[in-house]
Parts: C-alpha cells; sequence; structure tokens
C-alpha cells in the first residue's frame, strides 16, 4: 500500500495469519475493542481471525479496503502518494487446522522496530523492499520466502518482548513443565490422557496444572485434548486416504459412534465428509 494525505481502510476477519510492516512513514492500526496502535517505519504486526482497519487519523471512518484489490492481479493499493508505504500478506494454513493454530497465537502481535530481536526483522524487510523496487524476474518467489521467514522473526521478536505467559497456546508449548504435557499430547494422541497423568508428565499438582494449563492455552486439558484429536481426525480425512473407523481409532476414540458425534458437534457435519467410504 502507498498512502498519502487522509485515509482509512477496513478489512474482514480471515481464517489466516496476517502481517503488516511499514517500510516508510507511519499509520494506525484499528482493532475491535482494542485502542489506536501507531505503527512507525520498520514495526510489524502480526494479525490473527479479527476484522482490523489501516489508517492515517484513528478518529477517521474506515471504507473497504478490500476495493482498492479488486481489480484481477492489483496487489498494490495507492491513496494519494507515498509518505507512506506499508507492505501486508497472509500464511495460510491447512483448512482443517486454521481455526486451532490461530486460537494458539495471540489475535495481535506488535513489534517495534526499537524492540530487541528485531535486527533480523529489519534486515528482511530492506530485502523486501529491495525486490519491491526491483521489480526484477522472480520476484514474487523471493518475496514470498522473505514473507516467511519475516513472520517467524517476528513471532520469535514478539515472545522475547512479551515472555511466553503472553504467547497462549504456542508460549506453553515452550514452557518447560507445559511444554513436556503438550509434547506428551501429541506424540500420543491416541493415549487415554487424565489430567493426573498429564499433571504427572508436568511435574505439576493436578489442581495447579490444570488452573495455569487453561489460562496459557484458554482450554481445560481435556478439552485441549478433545479439540486436538477432531483436529487431527479432520486433516486425516480431508486428506482422502483413511477411513472413518481406522480415523476413530488412530485419534483415541474406541466408539465410531462416539467420533461421530464429537466430529459432528465440533464441525458441524459428519465425519464421512471427504473421506472415503
Amino acid at each position: 500500500m502507498e498512502a498519502a494525505g487522509q485515509w482509512a481502510l477496513a478489512f474482514p476477519a480471515v481464517d489466516r495469519l496476517k502481517f503488516v510492516a511499514l517500510l516508510r512513514g507511519s499509520q494506525w492500526m484499528l482493532l475491535p475493542e482494542r485502542p489506536p496502535q501507531l505503527l512507525s517505519e520498520g514495526d510489524v504486526c502480526l494479525i490473527g481471525h479479527t476484522a482490523y482497519a489501516v489508517a492515517s487519523d484513528p478518529d477517521m471512518t474506515p471504507i473497504d479496503g478490500l476495493a482498492f484489490y479488486a481489480s484481477p492481479g492489483c496487489d498494490v493499493a495507492r491513496i494519494g502518494g507515498d509518505d507512506t508505504i506499508g507492505i501486508g500478506g497472509t500464511v495460510t494454513f491447512a483448512g482443517a487446522n486454521a481455526d486451532f493454530l490461530l486460537d494458539m497465537l495471540p489475535e495481535f502481535m506488535i513489534v517495534p522496530r526499537s524492540s530487541p530481536g528485531s535486527g533480523a526483522i529489519a534486515t528482511i524487510l530492506a530485502l523486501m523492499g529491495s525486490e519491491i523496487e526491483r521489480d526484477r524476474m522472480g520476484g514474487e518467489i523471493v518475496s514470498a520466502r522473505l514473507a516467511d521467514v519475516l513472520l517467524l522473526e517476528a513471532i520469535r521478536a514478539y515472545a522475547g518482548l512479551v515472555g511466553q505467559t503472553e504467547m497462549g497456546g504456542l508460549g506453553a508449548l515452550s514452557d518447560a513443565r507445559l511444554g513436556r504435557a503438550l509434547h506428551a499430547i501429541h506424540e500420543d494422541i491416541a493415549h487415554p490422557w487424565t489430567v493426573a497423568q498429564l499433571a504427572s508428565v508436568a511435574g505439576m499438582s493436578r489442581a495447579a496444572f490444570s488452573a495455569e494449563f487453561t489460562r496459557r492455552t484458554g482450554k481445560p486439558p481435556l478439552t485441549y485434548l478433545r479439540a486436538w484429536r477432531l483436529t487431527v481426525a479432520r486433516a486425516a480425512l480431508m486428506r482422502g486416504n483413511t477411513t472413518v473407523a481406522r480415523t476413530a481409532s488412530e485419534v483415541g476414540y474406541t466408539s465410531q459412534s462416539a467420533f461421530g458425534h464429537a466430529f459432528r458437534r465440533a464441525f458441524g457435519h459428519p465425519p464421512k465428509s471427504g473421506a472415503r467410504s
């Protein structure tokens, strides 16, 4: 996006992890139920599945931002000049996993240029800006790979800035105690885990483990386990190389009927959708 003067663009929520970075100038990031956040040159923010707006003035009423990208192949919005230049992109997760993975991350992460660990981000932004300006053969491929690295570095920098406790479920994976329990779940999803067993793996009392796990991931331990089982099952069924009965067993359900009921409650349709009979 290249913009100058007064402007404000709104964008809807999508099941993707979005990033916005400023190469020049400044702009306001506006999210529901959050105070406006000023993004300056060199800053990066990551946005989960929530609607948002970008603006030159936080008091302006945004218009539909997607309209500026409506033409086929259009990937640049130009509004009155280039005092502010921003780039943005998304990481698309497999459809079966988007909600679960996005829920593992904070809804909004901003990494200022001045924050520790932002040196790599500055280098990547400079390279991306150079690719955009040169418009040379293969530039889209290079920019896409740089965007992948930018996202990873931004998440790393944000974690270093706020600490693991503010990183949601992703931060819990890095926690010495909760991480052991999460790794145990992920490595043996079919095991009939109990809260007491997971607490023992974590080296915590049952009550303390349950409270801390829920606070950090947003779900009680067995609710997390059930959601992860169904997420893995849906991904397997969508690949189409398995059966419902086999999938149910592989994710820890001893009854295909119980699996079917849980799947329907979670996703609104029976598990046979997209699977081989």
